[in-house]
C-alpha cells in the first residue's frame, strides 16, 4: 500500500509541475550530452603536420592594412612654403601672389597685431599648458570672449583653442542620440565630424535648396502625427553655413528662419567664412540679411580666417553658451588658446571695428574677380559674387577624375607663373556631392594690378593646359 501511495503521489506532483519546466529540463540534459561529446571529439582532433601548415601559410595572402596610394598623391608630395603667408608667398622657391590663404582682411602681415603678439609673449610666454578649467584661463581669454559678445551683439561668447574642434564640439554638446538634425548636404568637414560624433538622426537636404528642406520637414510632420507623444520629446536642429566652404555660396537665411519658426527648429550657423567678410561691419550673414541675432540659437565661427589668428568661438545667449563650459569636449579637455594668439585676435577685432571700410573694399574685390572670371571662356564660377571664397570649374561637365586632373595641372602651371591657387581635396564619400574646382581666396589687400595679373595668369595657364590636353588626344587618335 505504501508503494502504491508513493507512485500516486509522484504522478500528482508531475501533473502539478508546468509543462515548460519539463521541456526546459529535457533541453538542458540534451545540451549537456552534446557539450560532453563535443569536448571528447575536440580532444582527439587531428593536429596538422608541419608541411600542411607551411602550405597554408604560403597560400595565405593577407589584406593590406592600407590601400595602395598613387605616387603623385598631393599628401605624399606637399608644396613647401618658405615665407610668411601674406599677400605674397614663396612656394617651392616661387614668389607667388597668394590666392590660396584665407587671409580675407590681410591681417596676417599687420604690424599692430605683430607688436601686440610680441608684447604678450614677453608677459605670458607661448602657451598656458592647461585646459580652461585647470589653470588655463588667462585674463586675455576673458577679454576676448567679452569683445566677441559685444562685437556680435550677443549676450556671451566662449573661445576654443582650435577652429575645427569648435564646430564639432558645439554640435555634440547639444545634439544627442535621439535628436533630429536637418543639414545641408555640402557642409564642411568639421560639421560632418560633429554629426558623426553626436550619433543623431541626420536628414540631408539639397545644397541651398529651401524647397527640398521644406519637403523633408513636411514629411517629418506627417510621421510625427502617427506618434505625437514620441515626437514631442524629440529636439530638432537645422545646421547650415553662412558662406559654404565647399561651394562659396551664401545660405538663404531669411527663408530658413521662416521654416525654423513654422516647424520649431533650433538653428545653428557656422560663420567661419562669413564672419569678418559679410555685412557693413563684418558681423556675418545675419547682418548681411538684416536679421536680429536673437533669432539664431547659436553662431559658431573660426578665428583662423578673417581674424588671422588660431581658434574658434561660439556666441549666443548666456543660457546656451554656459552649457559649453561643461559639455563642449573641445573646450573642457584641450589646452587653452595661447595668450599671444588671443591678444592677436583682440587686436584684429579692434581693427575691424575701427576700419569698417575694409569690408567694402573686400566686397568690391570679390565682385570684380567674379566679373573677371566671366571673361575666361574655359572656366565658370559657381560661388556668389560677394563671397571671398570662389570655386572655379572647367566649362562643361566632365567626369570627376578628368576634371580633377586638369585642374591640378592648371594649379601647378599657375604656381610656375607666380600665382598661388589650390585645388581642394575631398573625401571619397564627398566626391559625388561636389565638383572638382580651383579655390580662390580673395583679400582686401589686392589692388587692381594684382587682380588683373591673377585673372590673366589663370586664363593663360588654363588655355595652355587644355590646349596640351587636346593635342595629346589628337596624337593618340592618329597613332
Amino acid at each position: 500500500m505504501s508503494t502504491k501511495f508513493v507512485f500516486i503521489e509522484s504522478m500528482e506532483i508531475l501533473n502539478i509541475i508546468p509543462q515548460y519546466h519539463t521541456l526546459l529540463g529535457t533541453f538542458l540534459i540534451l545540451w549537456l550530452a552534446w557539450f560532453i561529446t563535443n569536448r571528447h571529439y575536440n580532444r582527439h582532433e587531428r593536429v596538422p603536420t608541419e608541411d600542411e601548415v607551411e602550405k597554408k601559410l604560403a597560400e595565405w595572402k593577407p589584406e593590406p592594412l592600407i590601400p595602395n596610394s598613387h605616387k603623385v598623391h598631393p599628401s605624399l608630395n606637399p608644396r613647401c612654403v618658405t615665407s610668411r603667408a601674406g599677400k605674397r608667398i614663396i612656394i617651392n622657391g616661387k614668389d607667388c601672389l597668394n590666392l590660396g590663404t584665407h587671409n580675407y582682411l590681410g591681417l596676417i602681415e599687420n604690424k599692430e597685431i605683430e607688436k601686440t603678439a610680441i608684447a604678450t609673449v614677453r608677459k605670458y610666454g607661448v602657451g598656458s599648458c592647461g585646459p580652461r578649467g585647470f589653470y588655463g584661463t588667462v585674463d586675455v581669454h576673458l577679454e576676448l570672449e567679452e569683445r566677441l559678445a559685444n562685437y556680435t551683439d550677443t549676450e556671451e561668447a566662449v573661445v576654443y583653442s582650435y577652429g575645427f574642434s569648435t564646430i564639432a564640439s558645439a554640435i555634440t554638446a547639444y545634439c544627442k542620440r535621439k535628436d533630429l538634425i536637418f543639414v545641408d548636404q555640402n557642409v564642411n568637414f568639421a560639421i560632418q565630424k560633429g554629426l558623426d560624433a553626436s550619433k543623431t538622426n541626420v536628414k540631408y537636404f539639397k545644397h541651398n535648396d529651401v524647397k527640398d528642406l521644406h519637403d523633408l520637414l513636411t514629411k517629418q510632420a506627417e510621421l510625427d502625427k502617427q506618434n505625437p507623444k514620441k515626437a514631442s520629446k524629440i529636439k530638432r536642429f537645422l545646421i547650415v553655413e553662412g558662406i559654404y566652404m565647399n561651394t562659396g555660396k551664401i545660405c538663404p537665411l531669411p527663408q530658413l528662419i521662416e521654416l525654423c519658426k513654422k516647424y520649431k527648429l533650433r538653428i545653428f550657423i557656422d560663420e567661419s567664412i562669413s564672419f569678418g567678410t559679410l555685412g557693413a561691419h563684418g558681423k556675418g550673414v545675419t547682418e548681411h540679411f538684416g536679421i536680429p541675432r536673437h533669432e539664431i540659437d547659436m553662431i559658431m565661427g573660426s578665428l583662423e580666417t578673417a581674424i588671422g589668428s588660431i581658434g574658434g568661438f561660439c556666441v549666443g545667449t548666456s543660457f546656451v553658451i554656459e552649457h559649453h563650459r561643461l559639455s563642449g569636449l573641445g573646450y573642457c579637455f584641450s589646452a587653452s588658446l595661447p595668450p599671444l594668439l588671443t591678444s592677436a585676435a583682440i587686436t584684429s577685432l579692434d581693427i575691424m571695428k575701427n576700419n569698417p571700410q575694409i569690408f567694402q573694399s573686400l566686397k568690391a574685390n570679390c565682385i570684380i574677380i567674379s566679373n573677371g572670371l566671366l571673361n575666361i571662356p574655359s572656366l565658370e564660377c559657381s560661388s556668389c559674387p560677394e563671397s571671398p571664397v570662389k570655386h572655379v570649374h572647367l566649362q562643361g561637365k566632365l567626369d570627376y577624375n578628368t576634371e580633377a586632373r586638369l585642374l591640378s595641372k592648371i594649379s601647378e602651371r599657375c604656381i610656375e607663373n607666380n600665382l598661388a591657387v589650390i585645388t581642394p581635396i575631398y573625401l571619397e564619400a564627398e566626391k559625388h556631392l561636389v565638383r572638382p574646382s580651383l579655390r580662390l581666396c580673395i583679400s582686401t589687400i589686392l589692388d587692381n594690378n594684382d587682380i588683373d595679373f591673377a585673372l590673366n595668369t589663370l586664363k593663360n595657364c588654363t588655355e595652355e593646359v587644355l590646349s596640351l590636353e587636346e593635342n595629346q588626344k589628337l596624337f593618340k587618335t592618329m597613332f
